[in-house]
């Protein structure tokens, strides 16, 4: 198994419109092939002293998939190619993380 986070950076003010585009995608990707878990989460107000401050302008996508050919078709599928085209004016960056239980 592997896991993927992939931070989103979205323009100022357009998180609301990101997350209703990317739900469109996630029934889709939870029928794909080794797809074990695919959502979008959001930063929340814990409390707790360590934590890195929130960002309004964040959305971060936690993973798991099988192994990493099934991320890699996941990658090309057409409903992702579609979906990058409609997020393309929200989206200002975009980092991901791939892991491996240690």
């Amino acid at each position: 198994m592997i896991y993927v986070i992939a931070t989103v950076e979205v323009a100022e003010g357009k998180r609301s419109a990101f997350l209703e585009e990317f739900h469109k995608v996630v029934p889709y990707v939870h029928t794909e092939a080794g797809c074990i878990e695919y959502g979008p989460t959001i930063d929340f107000p814990s409390g707790i002293e360590v934590q890195e401050p929130l960002r309004d302008n964040v959305v971060t996508i936690m993973e798991k998939w099988e192994n990493l050919d099934f991320l890699m078709a996941h990658l090309t599928a057409p409903h992702m190619k579609t979906y990058r085209k409609n997020v393309k004016d929200l989206v200002v960056g975009m980092k991901i993380n791939v892991l491996q239980p240690a």
